[in-house]
């Protein structure tokens, strides 16, 4: 008889001994990520720019018996956040959610939106994969058989939408990124792959989504009749970080209900 894999001692989903750093983790996807790698035993390494929110955050993992630590950073501050990663002891899972969205119709964008969003959404998650990267590569930095990169992009990385254009380009830059990252990291160990996301039931998408003929009409996209939950993105998120998706790389997972299946 072959020993199922639990009377074999292997657990693929655990991370037990790793370390994780995730960006964004103050509240939404963030910290439902944070959350759900702690539960899998991951030391967790919270960024954002507020102290309190990242507080709450680990709070709400030390109450669930896992480990945090604090880390008050802007990922848009280059230099901080490459000093912040360097500075760590190992680093065996990035997760690089930090993003935002300012809907606008094309011809309407501003300036100031448009280098927001492409300074937090592209750039920053470029610099903070780069350094995460070289850490990971660093010699005894990676404690785990290989490092993981998860970059959280959106359904919108691989479609098109009004009043979209400036999150879509970001996100479609996003998934370049991985796809280019996943090869050429590949040798030394380290899996890239990104998370798509639907509208998930969060602040940021609430305020987007503030009248109820916005809601249904963006509800009658999803085949599966419903928004996101964090922690579907969390899941996600866990299953590309553990050895469970050892032999994936350069994919992106959608976790969008069946939007781009149409």
């Amino acid at each position: 008889m072959i020993p199922s894999p639990e009377c074999a001692g292997q657990q693929p989903f655990r991370l037990d001994g790793r370390i994780a750093l995730v960006t964004g983790a103050g509240d939404g996807i963030g910290r439902a990520v944070a959350l759900e790698l702690a539960r899998a035993g991951a030391q967790v390494v919270l960024i954002a720019r507020t102290r309190a929110s990242l507080q709450q955050t680990a709070s709400m993992i030390a109450d669930a018996g896992g480990r945090a630590s604090v880390e008050p950073c802007d990922v848009t501050d280059s230099a901080s956040v490459r000093a912040l990663i360097g500075a760590l002891d190992a680093l065996d899972v990035l997760v690089n959610n930090a993003g935002t969205n300012v809907p606008q119709p094309f011809v309407e964008v501003s300036d100031e939106n448009l280098d927001r969003m492409i300074g937090l959404n592209l750039r920053a998650a470029f610099v903070v994969a780069q350094a995460a990267a070289r850490k990971m590569m660093a010699p005894a930095a990676s404690r785990a058989a290989t490092g993981s990169i998860i970059n959280v992009s959106s359904q919108m990385g691989h479609v098109g939408a009004p009043n979209r254009t400036v999150y879509c380009m970001t996100k479609h830059g996003l998934e370049g990124l991985t796809k280019a990252m996943a090869v050429e990291l590949a040798p030394a160990g380290i899996r890239v792959n990104s998370v798509g996301p639907t509208f998930v039931d969060t602040p940021m998408v609430r305020r987007i989504l503030d009248t109820p003929d916005k809601r249904a009409a963006m509800l009658s996209r999803i085949p599966l009749g419903r928004m996101a939950t964090e922690r579907d993105v969390a899941l996600a998120v866990l299953y590309l970080a553990s050895d469970a998706a050892a032999m994936v790389t350069g994919a992106s997972l959608l976790v969008d209900g069946g939007w781009t299946a149409q």
